[in-house]
């Protein structure tokens, strides 16, 4: 009984996903697609959208036919999901305030520590690594205002 319960609700996933792409693809056909020399704002999420709804089509049409859903995961599994959904929610929440670099960089920290990567050293470094190149490669190379927050 567990395991056609698990079975209906990534199969109700997979076709809440096959209807998401469907509808992203609606959408941006209202942007237009532009030309190729200069694309137009709905070039990018039709290609998004399609690509969506093909793989979720795929993994539907094979969960059907194989009739087996996966294991739920066990409760670390399931303690390590909550905490990275609440580390994500909290970067997003955050962002305005403290700014993409300070966030990406605390973030980057917790996801390591949440994934057990060992010491404070590795985390430390793989944390400042991150934030530093976002923050060469958005605000130096390609020009692209990232949010500031209250630290200017």
């Amino acid at each position: 009984m567990k395991k056609a319960a698990i079975f209906r609700l990534e199969t109700l996933f997979d076709f809440f996903l096959l209807v998401l792409g469907i509808a992203i693809v609606v959408v941006s056909l209202g942007y237009g697609f532009g030309s190729l020399g200069r694309p137009g704002p709905g070039l990018y999420p039709a290609f998004l959208g399609a690509a969506i709804s093909i793989f979720a089509f795929f993994i539907l049409i094979s969960e059907l036919r194989s009739g087996t859903g996966k294991p739920m995961p066990d409760r670390r599994g399931a303690s390590t999901l909550v905490l990275m959904t609440a580390t994500f929610c909290l970067w997003i929440v955050a962002m305005p305030l403290l700014g993409y670099v300070v966030v990406t960089l605390l973030a980057t920290f917790a996801f390591c520590k949440i994934m057990k990567l060992e010491g404070w050293w590795q985390p430390l470094v793989v944390s400042v690594g991150t934030a530093l190149f976002i923050y060469l490669l958005f605000d130096h190379w390609l020009y692209i205002d990232l949010p500031r927050g209250i630290l200017g």
